[in-house]
């Protein structure tokens, strides 16, 4: 993986509950843009709680997650894209086989702007029809988050077959699964360096081999206006969804957020006498653009990406392939 990279000037938090402190570290620490996740406990009334006392359900606490992240490099609202693929928002008695209050979902919202944007996420998704029934999760103020116990922290890594075990055991994976297909990266190869020279034309192989930047203005998609997704040329893996298009006034194909902000690496690009934060895809590792802090209030962000990058899937055409992927356009 790539080094993550932040400003540690420009660190916001978010703090969401899951089920399960442990299964919710791990998807967002992989993340470029995040600095820091700390398990922990909020939402109850008591300071300073211990593991047992919260595991009784009788504080009012959540197990959950705080999240250190900048979001000059990754937006709030990807981090909810990534929170409600992890667990089951429809449960309003616990997660998988733990029960109680203290393992129900919710998001605490720090500031009016992750409130609105929570709202507008969950709104979004209960009309999606991706799950068979409403979602509970609540959305709530953000008042204190005590950190866990040492031994909580980062388990995922310090305990890998047990962890794997109980995410397998308690349901949570085949969930996960059922609700939104298997993530098999073995279906976005990046082909060989020959092969690539066969596939593409000169520009597309310049731009996502090379780190060329193609013309403004005069290329495929920058004022393209179809329904559908946005995928690496080179993999085939999904990048982008037409719904986060919009028109930057830049001469290049811009976008709000990424379908999934697992798919994406950046790395800090010292180019041309500028520093900028480069994207690339993550399997396919195609140089697609830059990523800038100039972007629409809802995200602050401008995925400035190349054409040449790019190839559209209609949404008429997404069955074949790219099938759990059309909710977006409900």
């Amino acid at each position: 993986m790539v080094k993550q990279i932040y400003n540690s000037k420009n660190l916001e938090s978010a703090t969401f509950a899951g089920g399960c402190f442990w299964c919710l570290e791990a998807p967002f620490e992989s993340l470029d843009g995040v600095a820091e996740v700390v398990s922990g406990y909020t939402g109850g009334e008591k300071e300073n709680p211990t593991y047992e006392e919260v595991s009784s359900g009788k504080t009012g606490h959540l197990e959950a997650v705080q999240i250190r992240f900048d979001p000059e490099i990754i937006s709030y609202a990807e981090l909810l894209d990534v929170y409600w693929r992890q667990f089951d928002p429809t449960d309003k008695g616990g997660s998988f086989y733990d029960r109680g209050s203290q393992y129900t979902s919710a998001i605490f919202y720090h500031n009016e702007k992750q409130k609105v944007l929570a709202e507008k996420s969950k709104e979004r998704l209960d009309k999606s029809g991706i799950f068979n029934k409403s979602i509970t999760t609540k959305i709530e103020a953000y008042s204190k988050f005590y950190p866990a116990e040492d031994y909580h922290q980062n388990y995922y890594k310090d305990n890998p077959d047990r962890y794997y075990n109980y995410r397998k055991g308690s349901g949570r994976d085949s969930f996960i699964l059922g609700v939104w297909g298997e993530k098999d990266i073995s279906r976005f190869p990046k082909p060989s360096d020959d092969e690539l020279k066969e596939k593409l034309n000169d520009l597309q192989y310049q731009v996502t081999q090379q780190n060329a930047t193609e013309r403004a203005f005069a290329n495929e998609y920058w004022d393209f206006k179809g329904e559908g997704i946005y995928v690496d040329i080179v993999s085939g893996e999904p990048l982008f969804s037409s719904k986060d298009k919009y028109d930057s006034n830049c001469g290049w194909p811009s976008f709000t957020k990424p379908i999934d902000p697992s798919h994406l690496e950046k790395k800090i690009d010292r180019s041309h006498a500028m520093e900028r934060i480069e994207v690339r895809s993550k399997l396919g590792d195609s140089h697609l653009g830059h990523v800038f802090a100039d972007g629409p209030e809802e995200t602050n962000l401008r995925y400035c990406i190349n054409s040449a990058s790019l190839k559209f899937i209609p949404k008429e055409k997404m069955e074949e392939g790219y099938g759990e992927y059309l909710w977006l356009f409900k």
